[in-house]
Parts: C-alpha cells; sequence; structure tokens
C-alpha cells in the first residue's frame, strides 16, 4: 500500500497542464469521488491494524500534495495575462464596495458646521449622568413627569444615577466651569423609556445649543434659528415661533419650519398645515444660571434643542425611525453620495 502511494505522489508532481479545463479533469481525475486518491482511501480498510497509522499519514499527505499541485496549476491560468504571457497592469482592478457615512453623522456634522460658522464650539459630556445636572440644575421640581422611571432609564436610586434623558446636561456642566461669554453646542446621544415604534425609539441623538452674554434677547435667538433653517433646508425657508413650555427656559416656543417639499403648499409629510416642527427652544431661565454660578442679573442667553433623527427624516424623507439603527446595508448604501 505504501508503494502504490509513493508511485501515485511522484506521478501527481510531474503533473501538467496546458488550460484550465485540463487542470480541472486532472482534479477530476484524481480527486474526485472515483478519482484515483479516493479509490486508495477505499482501499484503506483493508490495511492491517498495525500498518493503520503509517498508511493513513501518507494517504493524508498525497491528498494534501494532490490538492496543491492542482490548484497550482489553476491559478496559472485564472491570472489576467497579456499575450506575452506576463500580467498586464493596464487592466482595469476589481472593485470593491466602499464604505459611507451613517446618514445621522452626516446630519449631525451638518448642523456643526452650520452652527460653527456662527462662533459655535463643539462640547460633549457623560452618558452616564446624575439627577443634579439632568434635572435639578435645569429647574426640574421634584414631581416633575419626566423624572418618573416611565420616561427614564436609571441606573441607581439614592443617589440617583441615570442615562441621561436630553444632552442639557453638557450646558449644566459648561455653566458650571465657564463664565460668559458662552456658545456651544452639545451633540450627542440620550436615552428614554419608550416603545420603540416607527416614530419613537429609546435611543437617539440630539443636538442642543447654549449662547449666553450679556444682553442677549429673544431676536438673537430667532435669528439664530432662521439662519440655521435656510442654510439647512435652503433659502426660501421660512420660520414659526409658537408658545410652549420646558422647565429650563422662560418664555418658550417650538419652532417650526416651512415644509420644503410643498414649498409650503401642504403635502402628506407636512400634514397639509404647510409647517414641519423641528425644535424647542427659549430663554435661559434666571433660576438655572443662578444654579451653575452665573449672575442672571448681569447675563442672559438661549437655548435650543432639536433631535437629529427628526431632522434626517425629513432631509432623506424616512418615515421609520428603527432604520438607522438596525444596520441594514440595502439600507445604508443609498448614503453613499452623502461622503
Amino acid at each position: 500500500m505504501l508503494n502504490k502511494i509513493e508511485s501515485l505522489l511522484q506521478e501527481i508532481k510531474s503533473l501538467k497542464a496546458d488550460s484550465a479545463d485540463a487542470a480541472e479533469q486532472l482534479r477530476i481525475k484524481y480527486l474526485s469521488k472515483k478519482g484515483r486518491v479516493s479509490l486508495l482511501f477505499e482501499e484503506f480498510k483493508t490495511v492491517p491494524a498495525d500498518q493503520k497509522k503509517a498508511v493513513g499519514m501518507a494517504l493524508n499527505q498525497l491528498k494534501k500534495s494532490t490538492q496543491d499541485v492542482i490548484q497550482q496549476l489553476k491559478d496559472t491560468f485564472n491570472r489576467d495575462e497579456g499575450a506575452n504571457g506576463q500580467i498586464d497592469y493596464t487592466l482595469p482592478g476589481t472593485s470593491r464596495p466602499i464604505g459611507s457615512r451613517h446618514p445621522l453623522a452626516v446630519v449631525r456634522n451638518e448642523i456643526v458646521d452650520i452652527f460653527a460658522r456662527l462662533g459655535f464650539t463643539v462640547s460633549e459630556g457623560p452618558e452616564v449622568e446624575d439627577d443634579w445636572h439632568v434635572f435639578s440644575a435645569l429647574n426640574f421640581p421634584p414631581e416633575h413627569p419626566a423624572r418618573d422611571m416611565q420616561d427614564t432609564f436609571f441606573v441607581n436610586k439614592d443617589p440617583d444615577v441615570l442615562l441621561r434623558t436630553h444632552t442639557s446636561s453638557v450646558q449644566v456642566r459648561v455653566m458650571e466651569t465657564q463664565q460668559p461669554p458662552i456658545r456651544s453646542i452639545f451633540p450627542g446621544r440620550v436615552f428614554r423609556n419608550e416603545a420603540i415604534s416607527a416614530r419613537a425609539h429609546c435611543m437617539f441623538h440630539q443636538v442642543e445649543g447654549l449662547y449666553v452674554d450679556e444682553k442677549v434677547s429673544f431676536a438673537d435667538l430667532k435669528q439664530t434659528l432662521l439662519y440655521f433653517a435656510k442654510e439647512f433646508f435652503g433659502e426660501q425657508s421660512e420660520i414659526r415661533l409658537r408658545p410652549s413650555y420646558f422647565p429650563f427656559t422662560e418664555p418658550s416656543a417650538e419652532m417650526d419650519v416651512s415644509c420644503s417639499i410643498c414649498g409650503g403648499k401642504g403635502c402628506n409629510v407636512c400634514k397639509y398645515t404647510g409647517w414641519l416642527e423641528i425644535l424647542g427652544c427659549g430663554m435661559v431661565d434666571p433660576n438655572v444660571l443662578d444654579s451653575c454660578g452665573i449672575d442672571s442679573k448681569k447675563y442672559s442667553g438661549f437655548a435650543f434643542g432639536m433631535g437629529i433623527e427628526r431632522i434626517a427624516m425629513l432631509k432623506y424623507q424616512i418615515k421609520d425611525i428603527r432604520l438607522f439603527f438596525e444596520n441594514d446595508v440595502r439600507f445604508l448604501e443609498q448614503f453613499k453620495s452623502a461622503l
């Protein structure tokens, strides 16, 4: 048996082929189910027990050598070669799929760039926060519904440690460590204990902004937001401010932008109102300034906040927020042009 194996091995080492088809025929001749190497494996059943170890090792080496020789012959004919037998380096290469930025990253960068032109810097803070930075310093009374566990993911109780529900916590950290003038935006991920649906998620992203200085007025806020709307949605965009309530701003407002799809005439995207709600804003409550060590009698300021997913859904006409988090390549490939 060992002599048969050695004889077949020498034969295989001298194999030659003049085409890829010929190499494939050699593979069938030696390695197929009824090939010569496979038949030797069938004969292995008749080998005496005291010779099985040596014969088995020789058979395995024969099979591996046969596979290597035939693969080398195939590789010779699979190369892109020129007429002179050399590789033609002028032939086009094999294209490889390229990645792209996530649509949320594209929108975040665009928002940051717009406010950077107005002198806003970027500040960031931790996602796991304490009660002071998320609620108390922002004028949330103890009985406020946002403190309820229905809305907030608490990591620990007494003292309260939680996943931040908004990036306003970074505003507090900035005001505690800096004195006016302060002009900064705060992009980041936030968490709320909400049922996941096409319009809501337990995790999403926000960009909030803060401007604190002497004699800052509501007119400054309105002009800043109008500039953002025109830069992001187009020069033809208009805004409107509706009275609202937030614990940390007074007065407070919700901002709508004219629908860029229908030009304000009304469509199913804007529910035939001609307007799309995109953010909340207002003048920083004096209690918040005082809590952070800023003299509210000398300084005033405004703040605003928007959801990046909300802006991205409007920009790209995406109807399901869950698509941003599912990592579906078919969805992400649509944004390659956004590089």
